[in-house]
């Protein structure tokens, strides 16, 4: 025991191993992923960005009556991250991509036979490849959209079935996927790359940061 001059025994301070680790996890927000994508999950690990939780929301995705490409999809991600169950201080990140063609909303193709009618009607046409991102941490909410112009090659039909085959369409808005097999079919786009994937790096970096999410640090 350590004393005083006079004595008297001077009182210490006690540390217990791992004590101020706790109070740290305690204090750092936790963030949840509000998609069931591994492509988001995929593309957060590119900025070294990785969700404590994953919970996809169960919502309703139909386009309300004459609504249009662009305010459809950032009603998508500001309606999924709402519904994702979280504490207050938790902070929530969800996203929605939709393709249009058009004023048409080109969706997650339900059959083969769907997904062959999408391709076929953006065959040889540009279209526009909307994500809206949504952050939300209690009752406050951040939201950013991103447009990205794409342009596919005119498809002839053994190009069409060969891209079916693949299944690759499955899950996917427009029935395609950028990064897999349909990239050899997409010569030329104008916007973000990682948007058209499903989740615009930059702007949700920039999300995470006004929200205040501090990595694992």
């Amino acid at each position: 025991m350590r004393r005083f001059a006079d004595g008297r025994a001077r009182p210490c301070r006690v540390f217990y191993p791992g004590a101020d680790m706790t109070q740290s996890l305690a204090a750092r927000a936790q963030l949840i992923l509000g998609s069931g994508s591994p492509r988001r999950l995929e593309l957060l690990a590119q900025i070294g960005v990785v969700p404590d939780d994953i919970r996809p929301p169960d919502i309703d995705e139909s386009p309300a009556r004459g609504e249009l490409p662009r305010p459809y999809c950032i009603r998508m991600a500001r309606e999924k991250a709402l519904a994702v169950r979280a504490d207050a201080s938790d902070i929530v990140l969800s996203a929605d991509t939709t393709v249009a063609l058009g004023r048409r909303i080109l969706g997650k193709p339900e059959s083969e036979a769907e997904a062959e009618v999408f391709l076929r009607a953006l065959s040889g046409r540009r279209h526009s490849v909307v994500t809206a991102v949504a952050v939300r941490r209690g009752a406050h909410l951040w939201q950013r959209d991103v447009l990205t112009k794409v342009r596919m090659k005119s498809l002839s039909d053994v190009e069409v079935r060969a891209y079916l085959a693949t299944g690759d369409w499955q899950g996917k808005a427009g029935g395609y996927g950028i990064q897999g097999p349909a990239g050899a079919l997409i010569p030329w786009i104008s916007g973000s790359f990682t948007a058209v994937v499903g989740l615009p790096l930059a702007e949700t970096a920039s999300l995470l940061t006004a929200a205040g999410w501090k990595g694992a640090s």
